[in-house]
């Protein structure tokens, strides 16, 4: 009988566990804003509650259904404001064109963020194709963890007529556990030093998602922002599973977080 409640204990605590896990998402390094529709200006562009296709409200709600807590952080990142998070999200880092004063990673925020991951924090890094981001900082966090993203364009697809420029075939994957092919468009490359290594390469060979330890955490770079609403939604042609990959994504980063 007291084995039977113990084991009842771990299973509950257990699932606290799980259900007080926090997914940020940066709002920082990435503030992009236009004019709303009542000609104000305002926030878009990957953000949780964003339902149009620029959004992330699919990714979250991913996080959301294995019980985490949905934040964001839109101010730099530092050990203290991160402590209760289990996973740091960072995507697209603004450029002059998408911002007028964007927020560049500095040298103290690469320490921050190190610090934290060190002490088992779940960082992921989303890039896009170099016209559209900020490399050459994005690329000073990188390089702290083993990675470079680089200044390529993978994966180009003109139009919709040729989805199957932007397939990526999946096997035997230790992140994308139950998508078979997926649909990733206009990413960079990684280059790996170190202890990082590849989790998926394109057909032609190149890295576009890469993972390293660090600490006793974990850092996930992505070769583009890949999972906003455009591409989860069910717009894509039969047999692409990104709805899949981004129910994947979220679990093994969760998972992470929890060791």
């Amino acid at each position: 009988m007291k084995l039977r409640l113990s084991l009842i204990t771990l299973f509950i605590l257990a699932g606290f566990a799980a259900s007080g896990q926090t997914v940020t998402l940066d709002y920082y390094f990435n503030h992009e804003v236009h004019k709303g529709a009542n000609g104000q200006s305002e926030r878009f562009h990957y953000l949780w509650d964003e339902a149009d296709n620029n959004g992330f409200k699919i990714f979250g709600e991913a996080f959301t259904s294995r019980g985490a807590k949905l934040d964001t952080l839109g101010t730099a990142p530092t050990l203290e404001n991160l402590k209760g998070s289990s996973v740091y999200i960072i995507v697209d880092p603004d450029t002059k064109k998408e911002s007028p004063n964007p927020n560049y990673i500095q040298e103290d925020d690469i320490e921050q963020i190190a610090a934290w991951v060190k002490k088992g924090g779940v960082l992921l890094m989303m890039a896009n194709d170099s016209v559209n981001v900020e490399l050459p900082h994005f690329n000073n966090l990188a390089a702290k963890f083993g990675m470079h993203f680089n200044n390529d364009l993978q994966n180009h697809v003109i139009d919709d007529a040729h989805f199957e420029d932007g397939a990526v075939y999946v096997k035997n994957n230790p992140v994308l556990k139950t998508a078979t092919k997926v649909f990733m468009k206009d990413a960079c490359s990684i280059g790996l030093t170190g202890t990082a290594v590849p989790v998926l390469k394109n057909k032609e060979g190149a890295t576009i998602v890469a993972s390293a330890k660090y600490g006793k955490g974990t850092v996930i770079a992505v070769g583009d922002p890949w999972l906003y609403n455009e591409y989860v939604n069910g717009r894509l042609p039969a047999g692409y599973e990104n709805d899949k990959a981004v129910n994947d994504v979220a679990n093994w980063l969760l998972k992470q977080a929890k060791k």
